[in-house]
């Protein structure tokens, strides 16, 4: 900053503060209301979801592991039925576990294979029946 040499000279650097202090004060009041306003609940749940829903990789794995949860769920009722033995609902609780894991982990995996046998013997079958 310049040295200041006469009131007039005063006066105007005051000025140019007060003004500077002005635009930081009224920076400073939209940047506590944007933070208020981002802070609400609604707007966090709002936001969340939004980047939930805008996240592949997030939804993809959460298709894999409710895919590998359904796939356990319906190999237990295969392989223990309505049985009563306690050995063969153990031997189900394992076997949905290990099937849930393996499908949840090998989800892209399992999803490439299905997309072959459709493109490759299911649309065969297709083209087919129309000619």
């Amino acid at each position: 900053m310049e040295s200041i040499n006469s009131i007039a000279d005063l006066k105007n650097a005051i000025q140019i503060l007060e003004f500077e202090q002005a635009e930081k004060e009224q920076l400073l009041k939209e940047q506590v209301y944007f933070i208020y306003e981002n802070l609400k609940p609604v707007n966090l749940i709002r936001n969340t979801l939004a980047e939930v829903a805008s996240s592949p990789y997030l939804i993809d794995d959460i298709l894999g592991a409710t895919v590998g949860l359904a796939s356990g769920y319906v190999s237990k009722r295969i392989a223990v039925g309505s049985s009563s033995s306690i050995i063969r609902k153990l031997l189900g609780t394992i076997l949905q576990f290990g099937v849930t894991n393996i499908v949840a982990q090998n989800s892209n995996t399992i999803k490439s294979v299905g997309q072959f046998i459709y493109q490759h013997f299911l649309k065969k079958k297709e083209n087919h029946k129309v000619s």
